[in-house]
């Protein structure tokens, strides 16, 4: 049967039977005359009454003659007797009228049931929200951010000090501009782009730019968000996430922190089940081959943990091309610090290249915090731009931490922290390519530093020796030398200095190969590629036998002694130099790199 005419054919039916029910109610009200009661008992009492029915509030009289208007029956609300019987004494008609209660039958039903639906809608959707499902029907929607070019407000102007990522980009815009010309002799966009770097670098700042540029739908999201507690939510986003972008083709989907959601399957089973997670890698998968690149559809993500990313993912076809977001040099820093600098109110002589000098290793959202905490330095002390020194101060807060003038020392301790960064600073300044001292402070910092001595490589290295090792070691030791010269005791203050020696040395030994005992053999698990975690070198105990370990740490206790042999000679021929800096730093509290030149000009330096 046709659907419209089956359509039609349930309104006809619902009209006859409402016409058959009014013409119901009309019937019964033209044979049905309502009289008071008294008149009701009056027609009784004349016998005119053939038959009466009793109902509970209404008494009907089947009359033997029909009335002159036609009706064959009447009808009474029925009153009390006792009443009755009172109010026939007076000889005036009486009825009894019944009140509407339908409206309150209906609120006793209805607003309790509402109250209860619109409790148990509330908490479902307050449920829901905190769950990320955004309701039932909502549960499988994408919660990615649509940007427009508008919306965006960046472009690869507002991008500095990553040209070659901006390059690698560029083609992604001009192809997504005007795909006809760039697929004439047949070749196709890019269907993924992985942006892989430490934290900080620009990967989320640089895919908004792509969009900026392309002014292309900017379809945002997160990896995490993809995961929730219903199994099977997190692929029916993805799902909705590529058909939204398709539908606004074209469009740029950019995933941020990849890793949440493209780990190695099954690379981590002491964790747990990751059957939702799993679900959801493999519909990106699918949609990655299933989505024609010529709709103009172009999937960019972002990563700092490409070593854990399911190997599927980075094969060609899909994440096509890999674009490494790294730190900065010199130049792209100066770069980063002129875009930021246009923000803030600085003076006319501030050279930032002196600025770029000394941040190296220092990504975009570092120099971004830079250039904000010299803003608020100079806020500080009501001055009209802010200067060079604004810079180093924010340089020293961030390194450092804030200044504790508050903390009081003893006059033994702050004699004992003296000595010690002055002997870090006469070993960094003794020591062939050690890093330039700045400066160097007694002045708490921090949670627990008791003093400083800020040091910054004057170049980008991306190659150190072993000479250069073993000099920074030795010059993490010089405190710890200082004090075993000077006052024949050792103190706690050089806790952290040790660790970082020791770390310095296990690496030498277990991960570059520099003893020549143990040969050229790595003993440890490589670091994560972008991420600066302490302690991430892990020792392989099943390569190694217990021999190997203890010839590993006998090697590593070496080159730390000798490291701290070569930093206490240095100090004992340079011991009168070490007093008179020492003495100054306890009467300025702070040494900047001018004034400690001044006070080593005859110091003794190793060749």
């Amino acid at each position: 049967m046709d659907k419209k005419a089956g359509f039609n054919l349930g309104y006809l039916m619902f009209a006859l039977l409402a016409i058959l029910f009014l013409r119901s109610l009309w019937t019964q009200g033209e044979s049905v005359q309502t009289l008071p009661y008294s008149t009701f008992e009056q027609y009784l009492r004349d016998g005119k009454v053939d038959s009466v029915t009793v109902g509970d509030q209404l008494i009907t009289g089947h009359l033997k003659v029909p009335a002159p208007g036609g009706q064959t029956s009447v009808v009474a609300a029925i009153v009390e007797p006792a009443m009755a019987q009172r109010l026939a004494q007076f000889d005036v008609p009486y009825s009894r009228t019944f009140e509407p209660t339908w409206l309150r039958d209906l609120a006793s039903w209805v607003l309790p049931t509402a109250l209860f639906f619109g409790l148990w809608y509330f908490l479902g959707r307050k449920f829901a929200a905190g769950m990320g499902a955004g309701g039932l029907v909502g549960i499988g929607k994408s919660k990615a951010k649509v940007y427009m070019e508008k919306q965006t407000g960046v472009t690869f102007d507002d991008v500095a000090g990553v040209d070659e990522a901006k390059a690698e980009l560029q083609e992604i815009v001009e192809f997504l501009k005007n795909p006809k010309e760039h697929g004439r002799l047949g070749a196709r966009i890019p269907k993924g782009v992985l942006l892989m770097g430490p934290t900080g670098t620009g990967k989320t700042l640089l895919a908004r730019a792509v969009a900026g540029e392309a002014g292309v739908a900017f379809f945002s999201i997160s990896g995490s968000e993809f995961i929730e507690m219903f199994v099977g939510v997190g692929a029916a986003r993805m799902r909705d996430l590529f058909e939204q972008a398709r539908a606004n083709a074209p469009a740029i989907i950019f995933i941020d922190e990849l890793d949440a959601l493209g780990k190695a399957r099954g690379a981590f089973p002491v964790a747990g089940g990751h059957d939702e997670r799993e679900q959801t890698l493999n519909q990106m998968l699918v949609e990655l081959d299933g989505f024609d690149p010529s709709v103009g559809v172009v999937l960019l993500a972002a990563t700092n943990r490409p070593e854990i990313l399911d190997p599927a993912l980075l094969r060609a076809g899909r994440f096509d091309r890999q674009v490494l977001v790294d730190r900065p040099d010199r130049k792209g820093r100066l770069a980063i610090l002129r875009v930021h600098v246009k923000k803030i109110k600085a003076a006319a002589d501030l050279d930032l290249d002196q600025v770029a000098a000394i941040t190296v290793g220092l990504a975009g959202a570092d120099l971004a915090n830079v250039v904000n905490e010299a803003a608020l330095c100079a806020t500080r002390r009501r001055a009209e731009s802010v200067t060079l020194s604004d810079f180093t101060q924010a340089i020293e807060r961030i390194v450092a931490g804030i200044e504790k003038k508050n903390r009081m020392l003893t006059p033994k301790e702050r004699q004992v922290v003296a000595y010690h960064e002055m002997g870090h600073a006469l070993t960094a300044l003794a020591l062939p390519g050690a890093d330039a001292v700045h400066k160097v402070s007694i002045i708490p910092h921090g949670i627990g530093a008791l003093g400083y001595t800020l040091q910054r490589p004057s170049e980008d290295r991306s190659l150190v020796s072993r000479s250069e090792l073993m000099n920074k070691i030795a010059v993490l030791l010089g405190g710890r030398a200082a004090e075993k010269l000077v006052f024949d005791e050792l103190s706690t203050g050089a806790s952290d200095d040790i660790a970082k020696a020791t770390d310095i040395a296990r690496d030498m030994v277990m991960r570059y190969g520099m003893d020549e005992g143990l040969g050229y053999v790595a003993y440890a698990e490589n670091a994560p590629r972008f991420l600066d975690v302490a302690g991430a070198t892990t020792y392989r105990g099943g390569d190694a036998s217990p021999e190997t370990a203890q010839k590993i740490d006998a090697a590593v206790r070496g080159i730390v002694h000798d490291a701290f042999e070569t930093a206490i000679a240095l100090l004992r021929d340079n011991r009168a130099t070490l007093d008179r800096c020492a003495q100054a730093l306890l009467d300025k509290e702070t040494l900047d790199e001018a004034e400690i030149l001044g006070l080593t000009a005859d110091l003794r330096r190793t060749a």
